[in-house]
């Protein structure tokens, strides 16, 4: 199945001759043959039950707006299959961080993998090969978020920042489901202004850098698929 997935998603940077190359292409992700785009939305009663609107570009902003003022939770922990990974996220990129606790408290996150791995550059997570996937996406809405780049963030070594849509998009907003963490020793400043950072890992690099190093394919899937168990908010 993974094969089929990997030749229906765009690769994310644009073609080049060698691993180092890459770095300097756009964070961007794609939909899935998997994802929301291809399933139809069968049942909103869960959503109308739990009061959960189905999000879209025209909705999602005020919703994060108003959810960023009664949810303050700014601490996660992300469980992979290499262990635990703490992340603070930033109060002041409000959107990305509301968006963040939204989809943890959603348990969104529980079951996507680390689907892109590229050795002292970036592990980016979020998505997966699981049609159950596509079905939370499905359940959750449709939606882009909108880049905050001003708050003078750089994307150094363990920053988590959140990725682009692959659609007509000149303005990189960004990708809502996805994110990535940099892992590359010095940072990976080329993507600065870009890409909002909205968030730093305060406990587990040593688990980010493990995934780093593993076995991955030509488009960078890892050879062994690396889960996110679960994400939770922690005090």
């Amino acid at each position: 199945m993974r094969v089929i997935l990997l030749l229906c998603v765009s690769i994310l940077f644009l073609n080049c001759e060698d691993k180092q190359s890459k770095k300097k292409m756009d964070m961007k992700v794609t939909e899935t043959k998997d994802t929301l785009s291809k399933i139809p939305i069968e049942n909103t009663s869960k959503a109308t039950e739990t009061n959960f609107p189905i999000l879209d570009d025209k909705n999602a902003v005020p919703f994060f707006a108003e959810y960023n003022k009664k949810h303050k939770e700014n601490k996660v922990r992300i469980t992979t299959d290499f262990g635990t990974i703490d992340i603070l996220l930033y109060n002041d990129t409000k959107y990305h961080r509301s968006n963040f606790i939204y989809l943890t408290k959603r348990h969104y996150f529980d079951g996507t993998q680390f689907y892109r791995v590229i050795d002292n550059f970036m592990i980016q997570a979020g998505n997966s090969d699981d049609k159950k996937t596509a079905k939370k996406r499905s359940e959750i809405g449709q939606y882009l978020l909108p880049t905050d780049t001003k708050k003078g963030y750089k994307h150094n070594r363990g920053v988590i920042s959140m990725p682009s849509s692959d659609i007509d998009n000149p303005h990189k907003l960004a990708s809502p489901y996805e994110f990535f963490i940099v892992q590359q020793q010095g940072g990976a400043h080329f993507l600065d202004g870009d890409y909002t950072i909205f968030g730093e890992v305060t406990k587990g690099m040593d688990v980010v850098d493990k995934i780093a190093a593993v076995e991955t394919d030509d488009g960078d899937w890892p050879l062994k698929n690396i889960y996110i168990r679960k994400v939770e908010i922690i005090n």
